[in-house]
């Protein structure tokens, strides 16, 4: 009997009630600590990779291949976790998104996003342009075609909200609908009568938010976004900024002459979390006796 693939286990989860909060991780060890830590589903963030990867914030600089690469090291340090996989703009024209959503389906994701922004997008960390919507319709159809091929699901998001307003924003998400696309996501809603339209317009599709605080957007407890009718949550910032203090204050305790920061592990936690036991206990089977 075929087991049951990521894209299947997925489906199968946004089909039960409740709402499904993702954590986002960007390499194996956090997405090993998110499995760990009970999680069944986690986001693969493009910002998190940017973070990681660059040292920087997401302006579109992140390559194809080298998310398709953290997508592979996430998998690889936690395969039973379900991953939804950021595509971003699926790297160029219809073509490449469905490269794209061919390997992120062959590499195990069980989801991957596309969004409407226009690339190589303007020099200037202010706004995401969008691109004409007929234009757009041919990138998600795309998306949707080739995903037949692994079965992964398709979510479509919009961010045309802040530069083309709520209406077309919405008409956008009914288009997505029509095109196949199995989760939606406005991006930058403006209040909580923009997320119902939202929800509504997923005419009974999953739909998705980003919930992280910070940002100018309606952001929702994850208690209010299920009464809102979201059924997905993402925290780009939930795992990043904690870890990026962490740094920070380990870098200040060595620079202060100590050999460590008061909030970090003990030795013997340490090594659990990074599962030396688990590889001893594999390890046995291989040792040659003499």
């Amino acid at each position: 009997m075929n087991a049951v693939t990521p894209p299947e286990r997925m489906r199968a989860l946004l089909a039960e009630p409740g709402f499904v909060a993702m954590p986002a991780v960007w390499d194996g060890l956090t997405a090993k600590l998110t499995h760990a830590a009970g999680f069944k589903t986690a986001f693969l963030s493009g910002s998190c990779v940017a973070a990681s990867r660059l040292g920087g914030p997401d302006l579109d600089l992140i390559s194809f291949a080298e998310m398709l690469n953290s997508l592979e090291m996430v998998r690889g340090a936690a395969p039973d976790l379900l991953v939804l996989a950021d595509g971003d703009h699926g790297y160029g024209n219809p073509m490449n998104v469905q490269r794209t959503v061919r390997a992120y389906g062959r590499a195990g994701a069980a989801a991957v996003l596309i969004e409407d922004k226009i690339t190589p997008r303007a020099l200037t960390a202010d706004g995401k342009p969008c691109m004409p919507r007929n234009e757009v319709r041919m990138k998600i159809r795309a998306a949707v075609e080739a995903a037949k091929d692994s079965g992964i699901l398709v979510m479509a998001r919009t961010d045309c909200r802040p530069t083309a307003g709520i209406e077309e924003a919405v008409a956008r998400i009914e288009m997505y609908v029509e095109e196949g696309a199995d989760i939606l996501f406005l991006d930058s809603p403006k209040d909580e009568e923009e997320v119902r339209r939202a929800v509504a317009a997923s005419q009974g599709r999953p739909h998705f938010a980003v919930l992280s605080p910070g940002a100018q957007r309606e952001t929702p407890t994850q208690k209010r976004a299920a009464e809102l009718g979201l059924k997905i949550g993402t925290f780009p910032t939930g795992m990043l900024s904690p870890a990026i203090s962490s740094i920070k204050a380990g870098l200040a305790a060595i620079a202060a002459g100590e050999s460590e920061a008061k909030n970090s592990l003990s030795p013997k936690e340490l090594r659990e979390s990074l599962g030396y036991g688990d590889y001893d206990e594999q390890a046995r089977r291989f040792v040659v006796q003499r």
